[in-house]
């Protein structure tokens, strides 16, 4: 996704995203980091009211296209914000609102870190999300995968130097790397080309089978659509199931951290 100047710009990139998606028998559409607003703009100028109503207008979107959507969006958090990814179902009810615990410099600014791991279900099938910077903190996915998740969800929205986001580019992100030593599936979704300020994103979206095999992979200057059926009978979660157990001394730690992790995921998600 290239990012517009605006809300209303950046709902009609969705709309138009949604509807090519669900023409090609999408299931869940994964929309970039903060796709509502953009990543690179000045989130002070924000307020909730235009962010309440954007997600609603999402949520419609949901319903109308009898889609599962996942969309990165600044969420209002008391008199802060929390830079999330809400998740909508079929029917367009918000089934869970994972705010980015592991925050950059630049999110600092604006945002307060959340504190939960991504966990929830779509048609059924147990997932698990991260935010952007946070493929450096394994134990995000691994958590939500011990717990049950088939599916690991990663919204981004780059924004480095253009050599540094050429260096990103063509798998070398580590991701092949999290859905393999997860034995899940693993969909990343980007931002692409300049975002402003001398910044680059350097696209590279993918959906990733559990060997680490790359099912489609998207390029570094232009907005696309990737598509890719997922057999969840290869999602088996074999080594972190494995985790769970060894060695000895640690499963029972390893049971508490997923009972806590569970017990919030049933808390009502605030968005």
């Amino acid at each position: 996704m290239k990012f517009a100047g605006s809300l209303d710009g950046n709902l009609a990139k969705i709309e138009a995203a949604l509807q090519a998606a669900v023409r090609r028998r999408a299931d869940a559409v994964l929309f970039p980091e903060c796709a509502t607003t953009g990543y690179a703009g000045d989130f002070a100028l924000l307020r909730p009211g235009p962010i309440r109503k954007a997600l609603a207008t999402v949520s419609a979107l949901a319903a109308r296209f009898r889609v599962n959507v996942l969309v990165g969006s600044p969420v209002p958090s008391g008199r802060r914000w929390q830079n999330a990814l809400v998740v909508f179902d079929r029917a367009g009810r918000l089934v869970h609102c994972y705010a980015k615990c592991q925050l950059t410099e630049a999110d600092r600014r604006w945002f307060s870190p959340g504190d939960n791991i991504a966990l929830f279900e779509l048609d059924g099938v147990c997932a698990t999300a991260m935010i952007c910077h946070e493929r450096r903190y394994p134990e995000l996915p691994r958590l939500g995968v011990m717990a049950g998740s088939q599916i690991i969800f990663h919204p981004n929205a780059g924004l480095d130097t253009l050599a540094v986001s050429r260096r990103k580019r063509n798998g070398r992100d580590g991701i092949a790397v999290r859905a393999f030593e997860n034995a899940a599936f693993y969909v990343f979704a980007n931002s692409v080309g300049p975002q402003g300020g001398g910044k680059w994103s350097a696209g590279d979206s993918k959906i990733v089978a559990p060997n680490g095999r790359v099912l489609c992979l998207a390029d570094n200057q232009s907005e696309s659509i990737l598509v890719a059926d997922m057999n969840l009978s290869l999602a088996t979660r074999k080594y972190a199931r494995e985790s769970i157990t060894h060695p000895r001394f640690l499963a029972r730690h390893w049971r508490a951290m997923l009972r806590e992790v569970r017990l919030r995921a049933t808390l009502p998600p605030h968005c």
